[in-house]
């Protein structure tokens, strides 16, 4: 069904500019809550959010989500709610096309988990529009990738491999015969900043959840962590000496770390290195490259990369229209004296957001756009509570610091912290942080269901 055939959502002025946000991550839902609060709550321009989802959860926590030591529904944000304290609207639905001409943007149906039709599809007309659709797992065409390997791409895919995680270990606890090879062995692949952190997360949170009457596993007997990663080390997008001092922690856990160790097949009960080696798991959960939504392929003329990326100027315009904007991971944007782009980090979709803020309301003024410039403010990896290991950048700094312990998981909270801050306010950030410092002390550190 072409866009010309989809019913168009009314608008309720059309004497206001409308700015659609499409995406509703760390980026698109940052920009959605400034500009709602700078022009939506002033009646200077209508601000409309459209998410597939009902609810956002920072991408960087579902690492957690997944081994179970952070309950989802503690953080997840309601669009809803976020939409109606902060000015701005929010429409379910995902986007299917583009019609630059008529600037409208196509969105499908909505179709709930019990294969019901919540909305039927329908055009949003746009004035500016921002694209931040973000990523998705790049499983590379792997044999048998998609069918056997959970990929963490949204809080219900986390949840998804904990429910998995737990009912495995209360099944291995309940039968009377030996363990089979596979059993209570997880694979990840992938020695991102994803796998790796999911991998220390893993050794602690099964542990506490064996503690819980499960009498019959040994932890350190039966529960095996394997990571694998095609690179030569892992984190290969990070500094070597992060990397060495993760990799040294892991071995200590016990973590088994395949290195220049490609997946050529994953099957129901393990995986395929390409040196035939077979490694047997019960679940397997691939983290390794991402890439952007097919749909922006050829997206009506934008111009893509082979990640289906939109490729965009310093001004985060994309490069074939300049009421078009694309931020985050689904934006290939230059970094000048440097040979690749931006890297997809949640540190670049802040800034964009930031940036983005400012340029349209330079945009409603007529005023010209500013470049945005990159600030690596450096990497943290979090190693459950073990420890964390990263470096911090900056011109205070005058290069790289190197930092780990206390003080680098204390910084990597921080980051999710300016991201809520960024969403709420200080006032709510305080009084949230406090409920959820009161509510782990009188319940299990580790999700049980």
């Amino acid at each position: 069904m072409g866009i010309q055939e989809i019913r168009k959502m009314p608008d309720k002025s059309d004497r206001l500019a409308h700015i659609v946000i499409v995406g509703g991550g760390a980026g698109g839902l940052e920009l959605a809550t400034r500009l709602g609060n700078r022009l939506g709550r002033r009646g200077k321009a209508r601000i409309t959010l459209v998410d597939r989802s009902r609810t956002h959860l920072w991408k960087p926590l579902l690492h957690e989500v997944a081994a179970g030591s952070m309950d989802q529904d503690l953080h997840e944000i309601d669009y809803m709610a976020q939409a109606h304290w902060h000015g701005f609207n929010y429409r379910i639905g995902e986007m299917t096309g583009l019609d630059r001409k008529r600037r409208q943007i196509a969105v499908g149906p909505h179709i709930d988990e019990d294969g019901e039709q919540v909305t039927a599809g329908f055009a949003i007309s746009y004035g500016i529009l921002v694209i931040a659709v973000g990523s998705q797992t790049n499983d590379f065409g792997t044999q048998g990738a998609a069918e056997n390997a959970i990929f963490l791409e949204t809080p219900d895919e986390a949840a998804r491999f904990h429910r998995k995680l737990v009912n495995a270990c209360i099944r291995a606890n309940a039968q009377t015969e030996p363990l089979q090879p596979d059993q209570l062995h997880v694979a990840i692949i992938g020695g991102g900043a994803t796998g790796t952190e999911l991998a220390a997360e893993l050794h602690r949170t099964t542990r506490q959840l064996i503690a819980f009457g499960l009498d019959h596993v040994d932890p350190e007997r039966d529960i095996r962590i394997s990571l694998i990663e095609a690179g030569p080390r892992i984190l290969p997008a990070l500094p070597e000496r992060i990397a060495t001092a993760a990799s040294a922690l892991l071995h200590e856990l016990g973590v088994k770390i395949y290195t220049g160790a490609q997946v050529t097949k994953v099957m129901p009960g393990g995986v395929c290195l390409g040196n035939d080696l077979i490694l047997p798991a019960e679940l397997v959960v691939w983290a390794a490259g991402i890439r952007a939504p097919k749909f922006l392929k050829d997206l009506d003329g934008l111009e893509s990369n082979q990640l289906n990326q939109l490729k965009v100027r310093l001004t985060l315009q994309t490069t074939r229209d300049d009421d078009i904007f694309a931020i985050g991971d689904c934006a290939e944007c230059p970094w000048p004296g440097h040979a690749r782009p931006v890297p997809p980090r949640a540190q670049a979709a802040h800034q964009q957001a930031r940036h983005m803020s400012k340029q349209i309301v330079r945009r409603l003024r007529g005023v010209p756009l500013k470049d945005w410039h990159y600030k690596d403010r450096g990497s943290l990896v979090a190693l459950g509570e073990y420890s964390a290991v990263g470096n911090l950048m900056g011109r205070l700094l005058g290069g790289s610091l190197f930092i780990e312990g206390i003080v680098a998981r204390l910084m990597y909270n921080m980051l999710y912290k300016l991201h809520e801050l960024a969403l709420h306010g200080l006032a709510k950030v305080v009084l949230d942080t406090l409920a959820r410092l009161i509510t782990r002390r009188t319940e299990p550190q580790v999700k049980l269901h």
